[in-house]
């Protein structure tokens, strides 16, 4: 303790410096003068007897050193004496300290704000209890690798299962919520009674769902998001027990949950309510419609796991062959069921970052070596005089310190904004689907990884200098402090402009692919024309419509209201959604007069209105498209795409031919009337599957969609398809309002295929210009340093075009090296991020060509500035200046 406040004592003595300084100073004149007088009076003359008094207090710098030494701790001493002289030296030469803490604030920004995202999706625990051993449990069919599960499924692998603690389910639904104000379809789900406790969630107020509310003849009862809490009752206390009409039901609210909670794969739902057992989906074992969420057993592994539903699939595949023939099963981490495709996005584009930040090392690092350079006498003038490699190594310590804090300070400052400017980008609807977005921000593990990478900015910035510096003392004090292009420096120069050169291209190439790959994304075929189309959602209730004919109805009135619209020139309706949703809702077909072995031939379907076809302006093949008498009275038809033609009567015309379901009920059998163009239902990045397509007057549903076609900007038009619906009924609920153009920019996949090539496009502009500059600095650098060869060149009669030709080789040479090896090593990052490039190859030539010319293009460009001012030397005046 006694030294711990000793060595406190001497570190408040710093910020007391210049006080005890002066008071000790007058103290050893006072000492001084009364030996120099003792000495006097001893008969000295007065400068010997200053002189022996002098020699009598040890000598006044040795013993002020040692006063100092005793009062504080020197290394901190040493530590403000450098950063103050480092601070004098960057006041002499403002334009290198701005550039460097610039170039570097902007690599630590890219880096920190990217970071940021990873740590928020990837990093950051998901709020839920020991996530880990939770996992996300599906079947899988051929068509989809993870398929949600039949109910009746669910019950018999929670009942079978050995590998689970828990399971439990949940879907996304929209539910009909009567407010005082109207009808209302917010965000909801439908779950399990365990499902908050498989996740290890419990509410804050009121309590989680009691076993056995989630089976058949439960009362009703629903828990709220917090935020639903907050908007909906203002966050009152009492709201538990209160009562809400869902559905036309009346509804008991238990309980609320944490504010932190969220679980994207259900959007941000605000209501959720036990699922309904005895639904019209919930009791066909053939309908799935449900998602599974497990926690695993201590010591139960994912592989394990996955064997054991595997076994319990196939053996309900034995017992029920008509409903489950061909479905398997699969087990998947529930951090990547809710981070889905946006992990391979993150981490490429934070290598990307990771690679801007290199180069912005690089050319810190390069500018550098350039000012030691100029350094070289001073450092070699401080060694003569007695400084060690020790103290001259704490300078350049303290100048890489400096320069990084700063660097790092501003870089995490715009890295905040950055973040937030990113996350404005994202769409609304995309949002809401990434609640792990929420905290995004400047936490201590985004701080931390900020001060990481500046302490290794730190480390490169003080140890090149200062080994470089180390290994020229001699040569300074022989050149008498001129700075050369000496072998090692050029040597050096060079490969730090290789290495920014070829990151350049290895960022560039990628941006160029992943630019390519979005216009082929945004250009691809869709089957239809999207522009002038205004889309909009209807929700009826379904205690108003309860049959078909009243829903048959309701859905003739909203085309033809819609389609009487001043711009409207055509309306139709289609469930399910629309193109680009990527529906998922599937059925069985059985052809009549083939020989059937029991196989599962499943398709997506859609109800869709007689006039569907021609308001996308969709192309007819062969055949017809359905009527609008054609309903439930008349035999059951249908459309197929083209695709469906090709895989099932390969050949043949289709038209004519009759499908069913599994057992070819006679009300089942199904005409195939027409053959369209494919168009493209599921997002843009995948291939385009057989699909059917009936009519919404034979089967039709409570919830559907208007498509409008506009014969003005769709945009104006979205209002009025809202205030006509509500006219027709009040209690319809409208939502998702929205353009066919902007549902295509806005589709996940288009957003992640250009998120990704803006982002690395503009790493890559930045990468281009750094290296760019770093190849000018030092080829002007190696141009400045040899003035006095070009002039002895000149003098002896070179031509200005051998001096071009000498610089421009140098640079050419450069640049070569640098573009093969960031042509090789582009091929090879391009392999990696195979999954994020559409309809086009890693190695796609063109793009690896343009990228090339451009950055020889532009690396000459940057050189013959040099080039040009070395053709231009005066010889005598080169010579006189040596």
């Amino acid at each position: 303790m006694k030294l711990l406040r000793c060595w406190m004592l001497r570190v408040a003595g710093l910020f007391r410096k210049n006080r005890q300084d002066r008071e000790f100073a007058a103290e050893l004149e006072s000492h001084l003068q009364m030996h120099t007088e003792d000495n006097l009076r001893n008969g000295m003359g007065p400068e010997q007897a200053r002189r022996e008094a002098m020699l009598q207090l040890g000598g006044l710098e040795s013993t002020r050193e040692a006063y100092r030494e005793r009062g504080s701790v020197p290394w901190i001493e040493h530590l403000v004496q450098d950063v103050r002289f480092t601070l004098r030296q960057w006041r002499k030469s403002p334009g290198f300290a701005f550039t460097a803490v610039l170039i570097l604030s902007l690599g630590i920004c890219a880096s920190v704000s990217i970071f940021g995202f990873v740590d928020a999706a990837l990093i950051k625990p998901l709020p839920y209890q020991d996530t880990a051993r939770l996992v996300g449990v599906f079947e899988s069919i051929p068509l989809f690798s993870n398929s949600n599960l039949s109910y009746l499924d669910y019950v018999d692998w929670k009942k079978l299962n050995k590998s689970f603690t828990s399971l439990d389910v949940y879907s996304g639904r929209a539910l009909l919520l009567k407010t005082p104000t109207g009808t209302e379809a917010p965000v909801s789900a439908v779950v399990s009674a365990g499902f908050f406790r498989t996740l290890g969630v419990k509410p804050i107020l009121g309590r989680d769902f009691n076993p056995g509310e989630d089976s058949a003849g439960a009362a009703p009862v629903v828990m709220l998001s917090y935020a639903a809490w907050q908007k909906r009752y203002g966050g009152r206390s009492d709201v538990i027990g209160q009562t809400m009409t869902i559905n036309g039901a009346t509804t008991t609210i238990v309980g609320v949950l944490p504010r932190a909670f969220h679980f994207a794969p259900v959007d941000s739902a605000e209501l959720w309510k036990t699922v309904d057992p005895t639904g019209q989906c919930e009791s066909r074992r053939s309908c799935h419609s449900l998602f599974g969420v497990a926690r695993l057993k201590d010591g139960v592994t994912l592989h394990a796991a996955l064997a054991d539903v595997t076994l319990i699939a196939k053996q309900l595949e034995s017992q029920y062959p008509d409903s489950n023939r061909g479905q398997g099963a699969d087990v998947s981490p529930l951090t990547d069921v809710i981070v889905g495709d946006v992990r391979p996005i993150l981490l490429v584009l934070l290598g990307g970052s990771g690679l801007l930040l290199l180069i912005a090392c690089v050319n810190v690092v390069s500018l550098l070596l350039v000012r030691s350079e100029g350094r070289k006498r001073e450092i070699a003038v401080r060694s003569a005089l007695g400084a060690s490699a020790a103290r001259l190594a704490r300078q350049f310590l303290a100048e890489g310190l400096v320069m990084a804090g700063m660097g790092g300070l501003l870089g995490i400052a715009a890295a905040h904004w950055a973040m937030r400017l990113l996350t404005m980008l994202i769409p609304e609807g995309m949002l809401s689907g990434m609640p792990y977005l929420q905290d995004l921000g400047l936490n201590a593990r985004v701080i931390s990884a900020a001060g990481i990478i500046a302490l290794l900015a730190a480390g490169l910035f003080c140890a090149i200098p200062a080994w470089r510096s180390a290994s020229d003392l001699r040569e300074g004090m022989a050149e008498g402090g001129r700075a050369s292009a000496g072998t090692a420096w050029r040597r050096l120069g060079s490969r730090l402009v290789v290495v920014e050169l070829t990151t350049a291209v290895v960022l560039l190439a990628g941006a160029g692919l992943l630019g390519r790959s979005l216009y082929r994304l945004l250009h691809v075929d869709l089957g239809i024309v999207p522009e002038h189309l205004a889309i909009t959602n209807i929700a009826a209730p379904m205690t108003k419509y309860k049959t078909d004919e009243l829903t048959v109805a309701l859905g003739r009135r909203v085309t033809e209201r819609i389609a009487s619209l001043p711009g409207v020139q055509a309306a139709s309706i289609a469930s399910m959604g629309i193109p680009l949703g990527g529906n998922g809702n599937t059925t069985w077909v059985r052809f009549v007069g083939r020989p059937f072995n029991g196989e599962h031939n499943e398709v997506p379907f859609r109800e869709v209105s007689s006039g569907y076809f021609n308001t996308l302006h969709a192309k007819l093949l062969r055949g017809r498209y359905f009527t609008d008498a054609e309903d439930s009275t008349k035999p059951p038809v249908t459309v197929v795409n083209q695709a469906f033609a090709k895989r099932y009567f390969p050949g043949e015309d289709p038209i004519g031919k009759r499908y069913g379901n599994i057992q070819l009920e006679p009300k089942s059998i199904t005409e195939i009337v027409g053959v369209v163009e494919d168009i493209r239902e599921g997002p843009l990045d995948q291939e385009i599957v057989p699909a059917i397509y009936t009519p919404f007057n034979q089967n039709p549903e409570q919830y559907f969609t208007v498509v409008a076609r506009t014969s003005q900007a769709e945009q104006t038009v979205l209002p009025a398809l809202a205030e006509a619906i509500h006219g027709i009924d009040s209690e319809l609920v409208t939502g998702y309002q929205t353009t066919m153009m902007d549902r295509i920019r806005q589709s996940p996949s288009a957003y992640m295929h250009r998120t990704s090539a803006w982002l690395v496009g503009g790493f890559a502009a930045l990468a281009l210009l750094l290296g760019v500059v770093g190849l000018y600095g030092v080829i002007a650098y190696s141009v400045g340093q040899r003035t006095r060869e070009i002039g002895v060149r000149m003098a002896l009669g070179a031509e200005r075009r051998s001096v071009y030709q000498m610089i421009l080789k140098e640079a050419g040479r450069l640049i070569a090296i640098g573009v093969l090896a960031g042509l090789v090593c582009s091929v090879a990052v391009a392999q990696l991020m195979s999954k994020l490039l559409f309809g086009i190859r890693s190695w796609d030539a063109p793009t690896l060509l343009a990228v090339a010319g451009l950055l020889a293009l532009a690396a000459l460009l940057a050189s013959y500035v040099p080039a040009r001012r070395a053709a231009s030397i005066n010889p005598m005046e080169a010579l006189r200046t040596e």
